[in-house]
């Protein structure tokens, strides 16, 4: 076997594993990594399939476990490609289209999601950004207390606003030109992991229930796995399934948008992907064009259109913020695909919150701090 066939049969033994290793859907660190690069994944395994098939099968003398990885990687490969399809333009759209005959601007709700990076101290950048997009709404997370006194630039123009700074990258703000008419800090998983639910007042006086999150993420680096995040995104999303207005969910989730946790959020809260038939709006890695994930999000409710969804410019950090425009506009309601749960993502919601649950009571106060001081 030549040194190229050898190559090649490696990587298509590592691409079949990446694609393999999350339908486990263990909650381990090293399976939930492979999650996030599935659009990496399928242009390699494209790329991979094309020299595997010419050098190893076309021109050589392939062996029948060649053939197996062949087949293998062909089945990864439309796996990996059938997954991304939903992120772009040859799939339907989730969100309609908001019809500019029907426009109402006392109904819009104009957001924007950025996560600041704590140790950037580009403030400046920050705010210039942030008043180009000129939004109704700002939620901003890993906000320390420089961050707190620098987002107080925008008191003029965002009267109303709630900050809870942290050290620990868990910190978040939101500053608003509308009215919140309630606003309530919860810890679903952990006291240290903050989550902010609020009723905002748009302009024609009616109430948009808006959630920003942001949970503990998988890392290598400590090899800490997904659970603490995945049982948060199942709190919020069976809690947003409890409202019946319209609701808006945004934050960085640290999960991307294809992921089963993230489509198992959708379910359990009924809210649509705005992205889905539009492209993938990577926010993550903002200094790597070539390493980006999908990890900054926004979720709605269907009575909503979309007007605008954008990336928003570099802000010193390492996420874009993102932006969204929706209008209420609730003929668009029956016309538009709302997930729905079945009892096997009830279950499994259920399961994934005993995890959580289960790991919490067994970890000891010292492994606690241990885990705490990472974060800072």
């Amino acid at each position: 076997m030549t040194a190229l066939r050898i190559v090649l049969t490696v990587l298509a033994v590592v691409l079949v594993l990446a694609t393999a290793l999350p339908l486990t859907r263990s909650s381990e660190w090293w399976v939930r990594m492979f999650d996030f690069p599935r659009m990496q994944i399928a242009v390699a395994a494209v790329v991979v399939l094309a020299l595997y098939a010419t050098f190893d099968v076309w021109m050589g003398e392939p062996t029948k476990w060649e053939w197996v990885l062949l087949v293998a990687l062909a089945a990864a490969t439309a796996y990996q490609v059938v997954r991304m399809v939903p992120y772009t333009p040859l799939h339907s759209v989730q969100t309609l289209d908001a019809e500019a005959a029907l426009a109402d601007s006392s109904r819009r709700f104009r957001f924007v999601v950025s996560n600041v990076l704590m140790e950037n101290r580009d403030g400046d950048r920050w705010l210039r950004v942030m008043r180009e997009a000129d939004p109704d709404v700002i939620a901003a997370v890993e906000t320390d207390g420089w961050w707190a006194e620098t987002a107080r630039a925008l008191a003029d123009d965002y009267p109303h606003h709630v900050e809870v700074p942290q050290d620990d990258t868990y910190g978040m703000l939101v500053y608003s030109k509308l009215p919140l008419t309630s606003t309530e800090v919860r810890h679903l998983v952990e006291q240290e992991v903050p989550s902010l639910f609020l009723t905002v007042e748009l302009r024609s006086g009616e109430p948009v229930s808006l959630v920003v999150l942001h949970p503990r993420p998988p890392r290598p680096d400590i090899q800490q796995d997904s659970d603490l995040r995945d049982a948060e995104l199942v709190r919020a999303g069976r809690d947003v399934a409890q409202h019946e207005g319209p609701v808006v969910v945004g934050g960085d989730l640290n999960d991307v948008a294809w992921s089963h946790t993230t489509r198992l959020f959708q379910e359990l809260s009924g809210l649509l992907d705005p992205r889905v038939g539009r492209g993938t709006f990577s926010t993550f890695h903002a200094d790597h064009w070539w390493l980006r994930y999908p990890l900054d999000h926004v979720f709605h409710s269907d009575h909503f259109a979309l007007r605008e969804l954008r990336r928003l410019d570099h802000v010193g950090s390492d996420h874009f913020p993102m932006l969204i425009e929706l209008e209420m506009n609730p003929g668009v309601q029956p016309l538009q695909d709302t997930p729905e749960a079945e009892r096997a993502d009830v279950e499994e919601g259920h399961r994934m919150v005993r995890e959580a649950e289960q790991l919490k009571a067994e970890e000891t106060p010292e492994e606690h701090q241990e885990r705490v001081q990472e974060d800072q």
